[in-house]
């Protein structure tokens, strides 16, 4: 039996396409479309949160935006990320899409998100240009956040997420989740 090769999808291809409606949104991945879901209320409450958060932190110093796309992989990925950070000196306004990963990724963890994918998205991201992952666990009152290199820490309640990437300070547990301590 003779299967025929498919052809990869581009970024270009993928963005002539029509916008989705109903529960779906839809990512390329590795030349594939992807259907994700819409985020629920909680995702986006906790997604908004974080912005909120890290907007003192980020403004002066580049581009901080929920459901940030870009493309880790110029041909055949585009990808968007909960909340992400890209340095003023990356964001060039001339082209259509930011050329490798943000310099900062958070994903609001999803019932939707196996731990194969939100691995193989921290490979693919720290690979690519991303300083910092971010994975924050609503269910579990957690972040983890992994760097290029292999290293990671898992933050909790009563502490701090170090902001190196933004020149000092730290980002609460706590408040991320608004739990009182």
């Amino acid at each position: 039996m003779v299967v025929a090769a498919t052809k990869l999808m581009t970024v270009a291809e993928f963005q002539a396409l029509p916008e989705p409606a109903g529960d779906f949104v839809f990512e390329l991945q590795r030349g594939e479309v992807v259907p994700t879901t819409r985020p629920k209320k909680k995702h986006l409450v906790l997604q908004s949160r974080l912005y909120d958060l890290l907007r003192p932190f980020a403004c002066e110093k580049g581009w901080l935006c929920m459901e940030m796309a870009f493309c880790p992989r110029p041909e055949h990925e585009l990808r968007a990320a909960d909340v992400g950070f890209l340095w003023r000196e990356r964001a060039d306004l001339e082209e259509d899409n930011i050329a490798g990963s943000p310099d900062l990724i958070l994903e609001v963890l999803s019932s939707s998100n196996s731990a194969s994918e939100m691995y193989e998205r921290e490979e693919l991201f720290l690979a690519t240009g991303c300083s910092e992952f971010w994975v924050v666990d609503a269910e579990r009152q957690t972040v983890r956040v992994a760097k290029p290199g292999g290293s990671f820490a898992v933050y909790h309640s009563g502490e701090g997420i170090p902001l190196a990437l933004f020149g000092g300070g730290t980002l609460s547990v706590d408040a991320i989740f608004l739990t009182a301590k």
